[in-house]
């Protein structure tokens, strides 16, 4: 299919929606990963720009530590493909390098890095296993929520949404089954944004 040599990096159409997230792969084996959230794209300048994301741009939604990126890379690219396919797009794998990715496919690899970027490394795989029993419209809800709060990589880390969906992927238990939402996820959720918000005003009241 025509869409098969077209796609960049996990599924970017440039021609039909510029809105893309970029996962930016140092060469250096520990250094940390960039993943940014971009609503444009200049194929004169490719992904230049998304090279000179620093912590404090606004675009940056996580920074994930080497290790923790190189746990969760496989089980993503899997899930990633396994979807591209059944569009008849042609499947991507991470590189060394400024990787782009669909903007659904975005939405979804940042709410697994948010999980898991302030989590104990060995709550990786229960995250995975979560992250894996949600449908993607659950994945893209939830990223949504979040962003929308808690989006900046760095200001937005440990904070309501973003702590909520660490505590929901990481310490509910493994169903094993796919797309059976983990109990009380959404509960979850919900209940740590509202402790969130009532903390000013029970401050305020003392």
């Amino acid at each position: 299919m025509a869409a098969s040599h077209k796609a960049r990096g996990f599924g970017f159409l440039p021609e039909d929606s510029a809105h893309h997230f970029v996962v930016m792969i140092p060469a250096g084996s520990r250094d940390e990963v960039l993943i940014s959230e971009h609503l444009s794209f200049d194929p004169e300048q490719g992904y230049a720009p998304s090279l000179g994301v620093g912590v404090q741009d606004s675009k940056l939604r996580v920074v994930l530590a080497r290790a923790k990126w190189n746990a969760i890379a496989d089980d993503v690219r899997v899930e990633f493909n396994r979807r591209l396919k059944r569009q008849g797009i042609a499947a991507g794998r991470w590189k060394a390098r400024a990787n782009p990715v669909m903007r659904l496919l975005g939405k979804e690899l940042v709410l697994l890095a948010w999980a898991i970027d302030d989590a104990d490394p060995t709550l990786i795989p229960a995250a995975i296993k979560n992250w894996l029993g949600l449908a993607p419209e659950e994945r893209w809800w939830l990223y949504t929520m979040t962003n929308a709060a808690t989006g900046h990589a760095l200001h937005g880390r440990g904070k309501g949404w973003r702590k909520a969906v660490r505590f929901a992927l990481t310490e509910n238990p493994v169903t094993g089954v796919r797309h059976e939402v983990p109990e009380d996820l959404f509960r979850l959720v919900a209940g740590e944004q509202s402790a969130e918000a009532d903390r000013p005003r029970r401050a305020a009241a003392k």
